[in-house]
């Protein structure tokens, strides 16, 4: 029986948008800048406006999207060792979570914990979360930030290789994009 959660279901958004924005987020990361950057907090908030309601819905759940790849990547792994994903990867990013009070306030740690949950599980989280009601903007920080932990946590486990996350979407676009190139010639 299928679910309605089922990521079939779900709109993949903006993917692209939403992997520049993580990807910038690691590179301030990489490079040690740490709290809340004004240049990509003001990055961020242009691309926003210049997206309009749509726009940022779509980019909403391009955010959705990453995390849902990430998290299915991490379970296949998982698998191949014999482990759990949310087992293994949960506790992890939930620790992490409330070691930053200012990015996660405690009301918001288990809506992003259920992401997690949901896409571990093959669901989509966009679809899961919106079972609850429309996002808030108390959500909206939180969600870039747990993207942005989930690839770097990706990253880690993958020897430290700083790209691997960002890489591992960008070779999923393009096989996507030569797949539907390939349907359009038949």
């Amino acid at each position: 029986m299928t679910s309605p959660c089922d990521p079939q279901y779900a709109p993949a958004g903006d993917v692209s948008a939403a992997l520049m924005v993580i990807d910038s987020r690691l590179k301030a990361l990489y490079d040690g800048r740490t709290g809340t950057d004004p240049e990509h907090r003001e990055m961020v908030d242009h691309l926003a406006a210049s997206l309009g309601p749509e726009g940022f819905a779509a980019l909403l759940e391009g955010a959705c999207t990453l995390i849902y790849l990430y998290m299915n990547w991490l379970r296949k792994a998982c698998e191949d060792q014999g482990k759990d994903v949310i087992e293994y990867v949960l506790p992890s990013l939930v620790a992490t979570m409330r070691m930053m009070p200012r990015t996660f306030r405690p009301e918001v740690v288990p809506t992003m914990a259920g992401l997690l949950v949901a896409a571990g599980s093959g669901l989509s989280p966009n679809l899961w979360r919106a079972q609850y009601g429309p996002w808030t903007d108390a959500e909206m920080n939180p969600l870039e930030a747990t993207a942005t932990l989930l690839a770097e946590y990706v990253n880690r486990i993958c020897g430290d290789d700083q790209d691997f996350a960002t890489r591992l979407i960008t070779d999923a676009l393009s096989r996507a994009d030569d797949d539907e190139d390939e349907d359009d010639d038949e």
